[in-house]
C-alpha cells in the first residue's frame, strides 16, 4: 500500500474507533441505547445534505475563487510576454502580412477599441487569413530577437500555470519551434525557395496564434487595467500612427 493511502486508512480507522469509543462511553454512563440510536440516525440522515453543502457549494465557491486567482496570475505572465517579446514579434509579422489592411481596420481604430473591443476585433480576425510574405521580413533580425528571449521563454515554460491556458501554450510552442528553425540555419540570405516556404509556414503559425492572444489580452487590460490598456494602445502593432509619446 502506498504511503499516501496508508495514512488516510489509519486516520479513517482511528476516527471510527474514536466514535465507537465515545458511543460506548455514553451508553455506560447513561444506559440509554434509544437516545444513541435516535441521534445517530438523525446525524446520518443529515450527511447527504452536509455533503451537498460542503462539496457542491462551498467547494465550488473556493475552487472558483482559486481559479480566478490563477487566471489573474496567468494574465500577468501573458502581459509580461507581450511587453517584452510578443508585441515586437507581432509587429514584425503583421507588417509582412499581404492583406493586413483587413485586420488593421478592426485593430487600429482606438475609438472602436474603447467602445467595444471584443466585437470589431474578433470580427475582423475571424474573417482574416493570417499570411506572412517572408520576403518582407529581415530573417536575421527576427532570429536575433527570438534568440535574445530564449531564457525568458524557458522561464515561461517552467511556470506550471502556463499549461492551464491551452491556446497560450500552443503559442509558446510555435514560437519555440520557429526559434529553433532559424537557429539551425547559418546563412539566412541564401535559402532555397522551398526552405523559405517552410519557414513562412512556421511564421504563419506563430502569427495566427499571436493575434487572438493579443486581442484577448487587450480586452483584459481594457476591463481591469485601463492605464495599462492606454500604453498598449500607444504601442499597437496594427496602428501605423501609434506612438508612445502623448501629443
Amino acid at each position: 500500500m502506498k504511503e499516501e493511502y496508508r495514512w488516510k486508512m489509519v486516520a479513517a480507522l482511528g476516527l471510527i474507533a474514536l466514535s465507537l469509543a465515545l458511543y460506548t462511553l455514553h451508553f455506560l454512563l447513561f444506559h440509554d441505547a434509544q437516545h444513541i440510536l435516535i441521534y445517530s440516525l438523525g446525524d446520518l440522515a443529515f450527511v447527504p445534505i452536509e455533503i451537498l453543502v460542503v462539496t457542491l457549494i462551498i467547494d465550488q465557491m473556493l475552487e472558483s475563487r482559486e481559479r480566478q486567482r490563477r487566471l489573474e496570475k496567468l494574465n500577468m505572465v501573458i502581459g509580461i510576454f507581450f511587453s517584452r517579446f510578443g508585441t515586437p514579434v507581432l509587429g514584425t509579422l503583421s507588417r509582412a502580412d499581404p492583406k493586413i489592411d483587413t485586420l488593421r481596420a478592426a485593430l487600429a481604430d482606438t475609438g472602436e477599441w474603447q467602445m467595444n473591443v471584443a466585437s470589431p476585433a474578433f470580427g475582423g480576425f475571424a474573417s482574416h487569413e493570417c499570411n506572412v510574405a517572408i520576403e518582407r521580413i529581415d530573417l536575421v533580425s527576427l532570429r536575433d530577437l527570438l534568440v535574445s528571449q530564449e531564457d525568458f521563454l524557458l522561464r515561461l515554460v517552467e511556470n506550471p500555470m502556463v499549461f492551464e491556458h491551452e491556446t497560450f501554450t500552443n503559442l509558446i510552442l510555435a514560437v519555440d519551434h520557429l526559434t529553433e528553425e532559424l537557429k539551425a540555419r547559418g546563412d539566412l540570405a541564401s535559402l532555397p525557395k522551398t526552405d523559405r516556404k517552410h519557414l513562412s509556414g512556421d511564421m504563419q503559425r506563430v502569427y495566427s496564434h499571436l493575434v487572438p492572444e493579443w486581442i484577448k489580452y487587450m480586452e483584459y487590460l481594457r476591463t481591469h487595467y485601463p492605464y495599462l490598456f492606454s500604453l498598449a494602445l500607444r504601442r499597437n502593432p496594427f496602428d501605423e500612427k501609434a506612438e508612445v509619446v502623448l501629443r
